[in-house]
C-alpha cells in the first residue's frame, strides 16, 4: 500500500484546512495517509478527519503569536513587542527546521504540499523517488508578484494541482518550460444531501471566514436594500475571523440585530441544517479561488447569487442557469436580483434544481477518481 503524506500549516479553521481534511478522507480509502502539520492550534482538527488518517504534529505546542504581536503593538509596549517578535522568529525557524527534517526522513511514496513555502522545501529536500505534488488553493487576483512566486515554488515539482481551470491554464503557461505538469482537479464536496431545501423559508445565508476579502461589509449593504422591500427576510452569516468586530459594529450601526445572525464557526452538520432551512445563498467575496461553499449550497438546491469578482464563482455558476453572477460588484444589481428571486419562488426552484445537478459533479467519489488516477498513473514508480 502506498503512503501519502500531506504537508499542512495547521488543522484549524480555514478553507485550505477543510480541503486538506476532505482530501485525506478520500485518499485513506486506498492508501496509508499521514498529515504532517506545523502547528497544533486546537486539541483536535477543526474538521472531521477519518480515524485511518494519522496526524504528525511537528512542533508540539509551539505556535504563531500573531495575536500577541498585535496586542503589543496596540499597547505600544516596546519591550513586549521586541520579545514577541523574537518569539515569532523562533516559531518560523522551527517551522522550517521540523518540516524540512520531516520531508527528508519520511517514508512516504507521495508528498502533497499545500503552501508555496512547502513547495520550495519539498523541491529542495524531497527524495528522488518520491512523487512531489503541489496544490494551490489561492487565486492571485492580479497580484502577479504572488503568482510569480508560486510559479517559482512549483517548477521543480512533478505535478501542480490547481482548483480551477482558469488557474490551470495560467500556471501551465507560466511553467511550460519546467519539469512540472499543471493539472486541474476541483475541490471535493464531502457528501450530497439526500433531500434539498423547500426554498420556502424567508432566509438568506452565507458561509465563510470573516475576513476583508470575503466582502461581508458589502453584503450588509446589499441586505439593507433588500430589507426595505422584504423586511421579513433574515440573513444568517456562518463563520469566524478577524473582521467579526467590524461586522458586528455595522450590524449595530444599521439596527440589524434582530435580522442578522452571526453564528460563528459551525460544524458540517449544523451548516447543513442551516442550508436546508435557507432559500438563497449569497457570496460577496472580492476573490475566491474555487468556492466550495457554493457547491455545498448548491447541493441543497439553493440558487446562488455572487459577485463576479469571486473567480471561483465564475468557475461554478453559469449565470441565469444555476445561479447568478453580478458584475462590477454592483450592490444595487445584487439587491435587485435577490429581490427577483424572493418574488418568484418558481424561479428559485428551477435555478436550485440546476444547481443541485452541478453539485453532483463535485462529489468525493468523482473528484477522488481524478486524484487516484494521477497517483496511480504517474511514471515516477516505473
Amino acid at each position: 500500500m502506498k503512503k501519502i503524506s500531506i504537508l499542512s500549516l495547521h488543522l484549524g479553521y480555514g478553507g485550505i484546512e477543510k480541503c486538506v481534511t476532505t482530501l485525506a478522507n478520500i485518499l485513506c480509502t486506498r492508501y496509508e495517509v499521514e498529515i504532517a502539520t506545523c502547528y497544533r492550534l486546537y486539541d483536535k482538527p477543526a474538521f472531521f478527519l477519518d480515524k485511518r488518517v494519522k496526524i504528525r504534529y511537528l512542533n508540539g505546542d509551539l505556535k504563531p503569536n500573531h495575536e500577541a504581536i498585535r496586542k503589543a503593538k496596540k499597547s505600544k509596549n516596546i519591550w513586549n513587542l521586541f520579545k514577541e517578535y523574537c518569539f515569532g522568529l523562533k516559531v518560523l525557524y522551527y517551522r522550517k527546521k521540523t518540516m524540512v527534517q520531516y520531508i527528508k526522513q519520511t517514508d512516504a511514496d507521495v508528498i502533497i504540499s499545500t503552501r508555496d513555502i512547502f513547495n520550495y522545501w519539498l523541491s529542495g529536500y524531497g527524495k528522488d523517488n518520491v512523487l512531489k505534488i503541489g496544490w494551490e488553493h489561492n487565486h492571485f487576483h492580479d497580484n502577479y508578484r504572488y503568482a510569480n512566486n508560486v510559479s517559482k515554488s512549483a517548477k521543480n515539482l512533478d505535478y501542480f494541482i490547481l482548483v480551477s481551470s482558469e488557474l490551470q491554464k495560467f500556471y501551465a503557461k507560466e511553467l511550460r518550460n519546467s519539469h512540472c505538469m499543471c493539472v486541474y482537479i476541483p475541490n471535493a464536496l464531502e457528501s450530497l444531501p439526500e433531500n434539498v431545501s423547500s426554498l420556502k423559508e424567508k432566509r438568506l445565508i452565507t458561509v465563510g471566514r470573516l475576513a476583508p476579502e470575503k466582502g461581508y461589509l458589502d453584503l450588509l449593504k446589499v441586505y439593507r436594500k433588500v430589507l426595505k422591500k422584504y423586511p421579513d427576510w433574515t440573513l444568517d452569516i456562518v463563520g469566524e475571523g478577524s473582521e467579526r468586530e467590524a461586522i458586528e459594529e455595522s450590524i449595530h450601526k444599521y439596527g440589524l440585530e434582530d435580522k442578522v445572525t452571526l453564528h460563528g464557526f459551525l460544524g458540517k452538520e449544523d451548516i447543513d441544517i442551516l442550508l436546508h432551512q435557507s432559500s438563497i445563498y449569497l457570496m460577496t467575496s472580492f476573490t475566491e479561488s474555487f468556492g466550495i461553499v457554493l457547491i455545498e449550497a448548491m447541493s441543497h438546491g439553493l440558487p446562488c447569487v455572487a459577485f463576479s469578482s469571486a473567480e471561483g464563482a465564475r468557475e461554478i455558476i453559469h449565470s441565469g442557469e444555476n445561479g447568478f453572477l453580478i458584475k462590477n460588484r454592483n450592490i444595487d444589481a445584487m439587491a435587485l436580483k435577490i429581490e427577483d428571486l424572493i418574488r418568484n419562488q418558481k424561479e428559485r426552484i428551477e435555478i436550485g434544481k440546476q444547481a443541485r445537478e452541478i453539485a453532483g459533479k463535485y462529489t468525493s467519489d468523482v473528484v477522488g477518481e481524478e486524484w487516484f488516477t494521477l497517483i496511480e498513473e504517474s511514471d515516477i514508480y516505473e
